[in-house]
């Protein structure tokens, strides 16, 4: 892994295949890391095979990238702004933002704000909470600044400190993270996010919202559900890494 700089952190980084093929940016979701998200599920492998360079870096907060503990460091403009400062770092016209989670939301406010350099889109596992919210989160915070996982009792906040805790994450700073990264889009922003999107979600995932709602507030959007799959094992599906190459494909 490399690293580059941007807004005083450092931020570990993979680029992975021909430099001259059309680029697919990774952002992977809450509490995990590009590893987690992308590298061993098979997404850089499936997606370099099909012909693409792929850019992949770990979220401010995670994996082997700086980790402030300040929750101002975690808005979600400022975290977009990561994505656009390593498009310049590697000289990235273009890219294809897929983001999953947390990392699409984070890619829908890059798409927003940049819409010149990230000029396609696809949302795993965020649906209509990009609007909405997807719940209270507080309840993970709390869990993931206990002492042990035993002393949570909230079912969700456990899943969440549970995950951390197998991904040996610092769980100060994604209790950081939470607080703010989870600021939403306004339908009206949403409606001027004119790029082609991809939106799966997992017709067993709780968390995401409704992909149909979100993608009728959208220009040119369109929903694959990823059936039988919750929100954390639905990035990892085949018909969804189907879906995501015929949409590269048929939007090249």
């Amino acid at each position: 892994m490399d690293h580059f700089t941007h807004d005083g952190l450092q931020l570990a980084y993979i680029d992975e295949g021909d430099r001259g093929a059309p680029v697919v940016m990774l952002l992977h979701g809450f509490a995990s890391s590009m590893r987690v998200n992308w590298i061993d599920p098979g997404w850089v492998m499936a997606l370099t095979r099909e012909g693409y360079r792929v850019v992949a870096f770990d979220h401010r907060g995670h994996g082997r990238s700086d980790k402030p503990t300040d929750a101002a460091a975690y808005a979600p403009e400022k975290m977009a702004s990561d994505a656009l400062a390593l498009a310049d770092h590697l000289q990235i016209g273009t890219a294809t933002l897929f983001g999953y989670s947390m990392g699409a939301r984070v890619s829908a406010f890059a798409a927003f704000a940049y819409p010149g350099r990230f000029t396609r889109l696809i949302f795993g596992g965020l649906g209509i909470g990009l609007v909405k919210g997807v719940g209270d989160w507080d309840p993970i915070a709390a869990a993931l600044r206990a002492p042990s996982l035993d002393d949570v009792a909230d079912e969700r906040g456990r899943m969440f400190r549970a995950f951390a805790d197998k991904t040996k994450s610092d769980r100060l700073a994604l209790a950081a993270c939470i607080e703010t990264s989870r600021d939403e889009l306004t339908p009206d922003e949403v409606a001027k996010i004119n790029q082609p999107t991809l939106i799966g979600v997992g017709t067993r995932d709780e968390i995401a919202g409704s992909p149909q709602d979100l993608a009728a507030l959208m220009p040119n959007a369109r929903v694959f559900q990823i059936e039988n799959r919750d929100h954390m094992l639905s990035v990892g599906d085949r018909s969804f890494k189907a879906a995501v190459i015929d949409f590269l494909h048929e939007t090249d």
